[in-house]
Formats: structure tokens, sequence, C-alpha cells
């Protein structure tokens, strides 16, 4: 299990107000080529984005659905990989002053990455959350945001 978590320097509220934009989804999450929703009203329940995510050479179309959306404090995800399983990716958002922590806990549910999963997955996933953790960030901060590209608002290497 992959838990990380990190300190934005902005309100639950205006954090929530990134997350529940569905345009800005591949600007946040890692290896995200392209978005668009599926069904339902981001990030209300059973709302579904559909997308694209490039590792290298392997490209995987994936489809997330929101199964816990509690505004400014909870949303949880199903990511559905197709051959490669299910996870679980949940958020948590905690007032922390007038900033907001926010926790991010994933896991496997079905499939081979259940069956896969061990430490080494765990560190990857730890890399790949500390990116993710920042791009977010970076967008709720305003931090270079203004007028910039998401390639641009990507750090480097990622």
């Amino acid at each position: 299990m992959a838990v990380r978590h990190r300190l934005i320097r902005k309100s639950p509220e205006e954090v929530w107000a990134v997350l529940s934009d569905p345009e800005r989804y591949g600007d946040w999450v890692v290896g995200t080529s392209w978005s668009e929703p599926d069904e339902g009203q981001w990030p209300e329940l059973g709302a579904a984005l559909r997308y694209e995510i490039k590792i290298g050479p392997v490209t995987l179309h994936n489809r997330t659905v929101v199964r816990r959306s509690e505004p400014t404090t909870v949303l949880e995800l199903e990511v559905d990989s197709g051959s490669l399983g299910t996870a679980r990716i949940a958020m948590e958002l905690r007032p922390w002053g007038e900033d907001t922590l926010i926790i991010l806990d994933e896991h496997p549910l079905r499939g081979a990455g259940g069956a896969l999963h061990n430490g080494l997955v765990d560190v990857v996933q730890q890399v790949r959350h500390r990116a993710m953790l920042g791009r977010l960030a970076r967008l709720c901060e305003g931090e270079g945001s203004a007028g910039a590209t998401p390639e641009q608002l990507r750090p480097r290497g990622a």
C-alpha cells in the first residue's frame, strides 16, 4: 500500500476546486496524455472519466469512477486499468491552519495489479505520488500556472 501526504498552501475548498475540475485531471495525474468525462458530473458519486496513460512504450486506456465524494474532505476513486486490474485511490483533505494536508492512499483491488503487488511496486507508486502531489500543489498554489501549459507545470523528468 502506498500512502503519501503533502501540505498545500491553500484552503481545502481551493484544493477541492482543482480535484473536482475534470479538465485539470491530466494536469496533476502523472502520465495522463488526455482525459475526458465518461459519465455523470465529476466528482459526484458514480461519475467517471476516461483517459490514456503512457508509460514509456506502453499505453493504458483507463477509466476512473468516483466511489466516495464528500466535497472539500474526501475523494475516493476506483481506477480500472483493464487487464492490469483495478485500484482504489483515496484522497483525504484535512484543514491545517489556513492550508490543506492532503493524504493520498492507493492500493490494488482486483486483477493482476493485486496479484503482482509487492514492495518494489510500492516504491514506484511513492515516486509517482510524490510527483502527482507536487503537480497538484503547484496547480493549487498558482506557482507559475497563469497561462502555463500542462507540460510547463510538470516537473522535469516526470
